[in-house]
Parts: C-alpha cells; sequence; structure tokens
C-alpha cells in the first residue's frame, strides 16, 4: 500500500470499514490518563514525571546528576513561560503538560510533513494534499478498491477547511496537525460529530436511531443471537444515549457520546504542581520554585524518584 492509500484509509476508514460479527467498534474519544502509575507523592514521583514529560520522554531521565537534571529543567522553564514574562502559570503548566502527552501525535505529523510540502515552504495548501493524497484516482471514475475517490475528497476538503483557520487554504503544521488528528482540538470537535453521524446515519434524515446505533457496532451476519455487549449497548442507548427520549441521537446528544467531558487530568496535575511548588503562594511559578522541586518535576539519579531530561531538544 502506497502512502496516497494509507492516508485515505487512515483519515476515513470509519466511513467504510465493517465490523466483524463479534466485535464492538469504538467510537468514543477520551482523554488518555497521563500516567499508568498510582500518583502517591509519599512513595515516589513518577506519576509526576510521566505527566509532565510524557511516559516515552521520562524513560531517559535516570542519567543526569542533580545539577545536570537542574540545568535541563531550566530549559525546559524557559519554554513552558510562553509570554516570556518570567512566571509560569497554570494555564501554562497545563498547555506544557498536554503538549507533552501528546508528543506521539506530533511526531506522527513531523513524519509525514515531507510527503505533503512539495514546494519545502514550510506550509501545506490544500491543493498539495489533494495532488500527492488522490492523484489520478480522481480520473478513474469507476475503481476497483470499492472507494469513492470524489466523495472522500470533499470530505477531506471540508475538514481541511475547518482545520485552516485563516480560510487561505493553505495549513500551518498547528492547523495540518488538527486536520488529521480532529479529535484533539476544540475547534474541530463539530466536524468530528458530523463526520462521525454521516457514517452512521443510513437513512440521512440527521439522526442517529437505536439500529443505526447498533448497526455500526455489530453485523449480525446471519447470527440470531446477539452478543451480550450488543445487549448492553441497546440500553446504553435508551437510558443514557437518547436523553430526550425521542428515539434517536441528534448532533448534541452524539456529541456527548464520542466527546465525553472527561475529568481533566492535565488540569488537575496543573494544579497540583503549582500547589506543591509555590513557595510564596502567589498562584504562579519562577523558574527558581520549579527548579529548587526538580525531583518533583523530573528527578534525577539521586532522587530514584524519576529520570531527567536527555534529549530535551525535542521539546
Amino acid at each position: 500500500m502506497d502512502l496516497r492509500q494509507f492516508l485515505m484509509c487512515l483519515s476515513l476508514c470509519t466511513a467504510f470499514a465493517l465490523s466483524k460479527p463479534t466485535e464492538k467498534k469504538d467510537r468514543v474519544h477520551h482523554e488518555p490518563q497521563l500516567s499508568d502509575k498510582v500518583h502517591n507523592d509519599a512513595q515516589s514521583f513518577d506519576y509526576d514525571h510521566d505527566a509532565f514529560l510524557g511516559a516515552e520522554e521520562a524513560k531517559t531521565f535516570d542519567q543526569l546528576t542533580p545539577e545536570e537534571s537542574k540545568e535541563r529543567l531550566g530549559m525546559i522553564v524557559d519554554k513552558i513561560d510562553v509570554d516570556k514574562d518570567g512566571f509560569v502559570t497554570e494555564g501554562e503548566l497545563k498547555s506544557w503538560i498536554k503538549h507533552a502527552q501528546k508528543k506521539y501525535i506530533y511526531d506522527n505529523v513531523e513524519n509525514q510533513w515531507h510527503e505533503f510540502d512539495m514546494n519545502q515552504d514550510g506550509l501545506i495548501s490544500w491543493d498539495e494534499y489533494r495532488n500527492v493524497t488522490y492523484g489520478t484516482y480522481l480520473d478513474d471514475p469507476d475503481p476497483d478498491d470499492g472507494f469513492n475517490y470524489k466523495q472522500m475528497m470533499v470530505r477531506d476538503e471540508r475538514r481541511f477547511k475547518m482545520a485552516d483557520k485563516d480560510g487561505d487554504l493553505i495549513a500551518t503544521k498547528e492547523e495540518f496537525t488538527a486536520f488529521l488528528h480532529p479529535e484533539e482540538y476544540d475547534y474541530m470537535k463539530d466536524i468530528v460529530v458530523q463526520e462521525t453521524m454521516e457514517d452512521i446515519d443510513k437513512n440521512a434524515d440527521g439522526f442517529i436511531d437505536l439500529e443505526e446505533y447498533i448497526g455500526d457496532m455489530y453485523s449480525h451476519d446471519g447470527n440470531a443471537d446477539e452478543p451480550e455487549w450488543v445487549k448492553t449497548e441497546r440500553e446504553q442507548f435508551v437510558e443514557f444515549r437518547d436523553k430526550n427520549r425521542d428515539g434517536k441521537m441528534d448532533k448534541e446528544e452524539t456529541k456527548d457520546w464520542i466527546l465525553p467531558s472527561d475529568y481533566d487530568h492535565a488540569e488537575a496535575e496543573a494544579r497540583h504542581l503549582v500547589y506543591e511548588s509555590d513557595q510564596n503562594k502567589d498562584g504562579k511559578l519562577t523558574k527558581e520554585e520549579i527548579v529548587d522541586k526538580y525531583d518533583l518535576f523530573v528527578g534525577s539519579q539521586a532522587t530514584d524518584f524519576g529520570e531527567a531530561l536527555v534529549r530535551h531538544d525535542e521539546f
């Protein structure tokens, strides 16, 4: 499979994928946990290290001395302080934690970037994306692989325009990230809901009824008896998904289903780090206050509580 085929399958597979008879399709987007470790500072700061740096980066943090660890942490603080006022606020810390937790997404975009930025100007236009992704496929009115490329392109263009905040049909790296991973951006959530409803709403009445809801997750495939989880999903639809009890889900009900308002782990961790480090209790942190609590944020060889940044330039 070449790059174009892979990307089309990746971005639009939900429109065409078929469930196996006993396989449950999960369309719900949950905020991931910041760490799989227990958050107990009395035992260790491992959870905080994972949250602050991302679990993969935190693995590189057992190689430095306390002095080296503090130096690297100071470099990170300069990056967190976005407005360069000399303080790190709870909001800036929350943004940093969210960025660190989603580094794999940015890495994915970085790996694909050069394939689309054909003129190497640091931007990706809609024309560049369309030509690379679809190319000559649009010349074939009856492709033998079952994909409707013109329909897919229309859908992609709509999403591209939504991600493109200034409307110039040219995406910055952040806008292109929003295009490829719309569920990660608040301003893209409406398009996630719209695409999901289009996938499931087979009779195109603008709603998702019970049979459409179940049909998206499960195919009878000749089996008379439904698995127990399908029966549970029917109950979930009636009791929780269909909030106004009219037998179908509208746009808001669908949004509540696939994009639930989860507990904000990043916000809670940012609040915790500020509380633990804010020596003068002014509600914000100086670089000195953060570095003084380096064992909480990153640790070092001396603490046995974590690791110290080696590949700091990647942040």
